[in-house]
């Protein structure tokens, strides 16, 4: 049995929190917003996870020493625009030889970082061992024990390991990856394909048009994380490519709902206030278009994306502009000729 605190009490902080605790693990959950542990603490119910009970051994705590002193993992599970903040936070009570599990998908726009790569910075302790896992979850369904995988990522494969034994249960299958730089840029930049895959969806076009911006997506992503030294093979795991699937089709992802908002004529502003959740793809952006330019890869639908967001482009034209590009071969010469 592990002692595990959970930083965030969101959808998927609970839904982890749970199965942790179903699990046989001790488990105490912070939120920031005192609000949320005082309902969750009397109702032991999630507004946003129906028909998912909070196991009463899952303790809740307003005071943030109290979720990370003494525990062995400790789970952050904020929405990226909060995790330096959270870490910030935490810093005092954090001792070596913790392992801090970041379940957050998103890159910081002024600094380019992963929120592994925050946390540490914010931390500033070389003991800590910083775990990414990721890969195609949505909270709803862990909530309701449905069948679910995901990777766990670090440099140190027998800590990727440990935290894979851990979060390992009946319905969560979990693999492990070392290409931690490759599984977090993933976990970013398929956000914005999934805005893509919304916006064509929004805009009545149907299945065909969502493979392709599925399948290129992919293949943009991939494009840039080899420039920028990632692993090829992790684009094409669950990290990568499944998590692009289920994060661009399902009725559960914040970014595939915003999509349709904005396919259907809604200002962003008011298709983030629709969904009523962050829209990590939203703020993935920035980061996309800088690493676009500063590793000089081709990017033409995060770029129509950010075009669309940007009031750059009406969103009527965005389909077109992607389909009018240049003729161009699916795979490099190189790769082609490697077939024969």
């Amino acid at each position: 049995m592990k002692k595990i605190g959970v930083l965030g009490a969101g959808t998927w902080g609970m839904a982890l929190a749970r199965m942790l605790a179903n699990s046989g693990h001790s488990v105490t959950v912070w939120s920031a917003i005192e609000k949320e542990i005082d309902e969750f603490s009397a109702t032991r119910r999630h507004p946003n996870l129906p028909g998912m009970e909070i196991p009463e051994q899952v303790a809740f705590t307003k005071d943030i020493k109290g979720v990370c002193e003494g525990m062995d993992i400790l789970l952050f599970a904020v929405p990226s625009p909060f995790v330096r903040s959270t870490a910030r936070k935490a810093a005092p009570y954090v001792r070596g030889g913790q392992i801090v599990v970041d379940v957050a998908k998103g890159m910081e726009a002024d600094t380019l970082c992963t929120m592994t790569q925050i946390i540490a910075q914010e931390l500033q302790n070389s003991e800590v061992k910083l775990v990414a896992l990721s890969g195609p979850t949505h909270a709803e369904e862990v909530a309701r024990d449905l069948p679910t995988t995901i990777v766990s990522s670090c440099e140190d494969l027998a800590v990727a390991e440990l935290v894979q034994e851990v979060f390992t249960s009946s319905c969560m299958r979990v693999y492990t990856n070392d290409d931690v730089l490759g599984v977090e840029l993933c976990g970013a930049m398929k956000n914005v394909i999934a805005l893509a895959a919304g916006i064509a969806a929004g805009l009545g076009y149907g299945d065909n048009a969502k493979a392709a911006l599925i399948t290129r997506g992919i293949a943009e992503i991939a494009r840039l994380g080899t420039a920028m030294g990632c692993k090829e093979q992790t684009f094409g795991g669950l990290a990568g490519v499944g998590d692009l699937i289920v994060t661009a089709t399902s009725v559960h992802s914040r970014n595939n709902r915003c999509g349709i908002l904005l396919g259907q004529g809604v200002s962003p502003e008011e298709a983030v206030k629709q969904v009523g959740m962050v829209v990590e793809g939203i703020n993935a952006l920035p980061a996309a278009m800088h690493l676009k330019r500063q590793y000089g890869v081709e990017m033409p639908i995060v770029e129509t994306v950010d075009a669309v967001v940007n009031g750059k482009m009406p969103v009527s034209q965005a389909v077109n502009i992607l389909m009018a590009r240049d003729y161009k071969p699916e795979l490099p010469v190189s790769a082609l000729e490697n077939r024969y």
